[in-house]
């Protein structure tokens, strides 16, 4: 989708990337092992629950665990999806547990937490693609007062399943489109598609006006400066409020390779562009990840969002 009249990237290769080798990661990349007590106590109380944290090796564990925040894994550890850049396990998910959406809740309540992000696998197993039991999580965390974050699978691209969560009392739906449009269909599972997720973000959107969208993408990957140009003039294209970009970091052997390092001022170029697009929030660094400080980003979003509609108001009225 080029040929917009947009702000473009530079396009000199070493102004994305660094001349270390991809197989060497840069210091800028370098974080402390999630060690503590306050660590441990988030750990001991996330026991019987699933948490991406670990699953997925996110490099922000330290920092978000010392905080006393963790997003949580729901629907089970298993994954029906295999992508090429996930460390989650895929295969034949076990069954959905019942208790889970009272276990969240006692959870959230023991933590006395405010902001709560929600992310599941993928379920193409159940006839809903598990939209009821995702759902159920959700209300189970509102009534205790936290606000839901919810990253989202794409639900096979059926609205009506996106409708039951959303409905279910969500503040921020999140789905992660994850890289640009080219390389998504080597990176992501086959019945995952570019398309798909900007549907299931235009669908949030036109479902609930006020609830905020977010999406994701992560860098290094072999994508070009006017690919990322494009993918975020699509999001922003179905009114995704909220954008994060991150270094993709290899999980294991068995996942893809990093292309290049992209440098931190690189992130800071990619946020002014970004910014200049529409988007209210954005985060955008080596470490970022998809619910990398949902909280404050919400909030921030929120307060933008606001800003804007009073100065539209006051416009109107002149």
């Amino acid at each position: 989708m080029s040929g917009r009249n947009l702000p473009v990237l530079p396009s000199s290769s070493s102004s994305s990337s660094s001349s270390l080798s991809c197989s060497t990661k840069p210091a800028w990349l370098a974080t402390p092992a999630p060690t503590g007590q306050r660590t441990d106590d988030v750990r001991a109380a996330l026991r019987g629950l699933g948490t991406v944290c670990e699953s997925a090796r996110c490099p922000n564990q330290a920092a978000c665990w010392a905080s006393g925040t963790a997003t949580v894994l729901v629907m089970g550890p298993v994954c029906a999806r295999g992508c090429r850049f996930c460390h989650v396990p895929h295969g034949r998910p076990s069954a959905l547990d019942p208790d889970e959406p009272a276990h969240l809740a006692r959870f959230v309540r023991a933590r006395g937490l405010r902001h709560v992000v929600l992310t599941s696998v993928d379920r193409d197993d159940l006839d809903d693609h598990g939209a009821a039991h995702l759902a159920a999580c959700v209300r189970a965390v509102v009534d205790t007062g936290a606000a839901v974050e919810a990253l989202v699978p794409d639900f096979g691209g059926d609205a009506s399943r996106l409708a039951t969560v959303i409905d279910a009392g969500v503040s921020v739906v999140a789905h992660n489109v994850e890289t640009v449009a080219r390389l998504s269909p080597a990176l992501r599972d086959r019945r995952a598609s570019y398309a798909t997720s900007l549907h299931v973000l235009r669908a949030a959107k036109r479902r609930h006006a006020d609830v905020l969208t977010k999406s994701s993408l992560m860098l290094g990957l072999g994508e070009q400066d006017d690919e990322i140009v494009d993918a975020l003039v699509d999001l922003r294209a179905v009114d995704v409020d909220i954008v994060t970009l991150g270094q993709y970091l290899r999980p294991s052997e068995q996942q893809a390779p990093v292309v290049e390092w992209v440098t931190p001022a690189r992130f800071d170029d990619i946020a002014v562009d970004a910014r200049s697009l529409g988007f209210v929030a954005v985060a955008s660094g080596p470490l970022v990840r998809s619910s990398y400080r949902a909280a404050e980003l919400a909030a921030q979003a929120r307060r933008a969002r606001c800003a804007r509609s009073e100065a539209a108001t006051a416009a109107h009225a002149a």
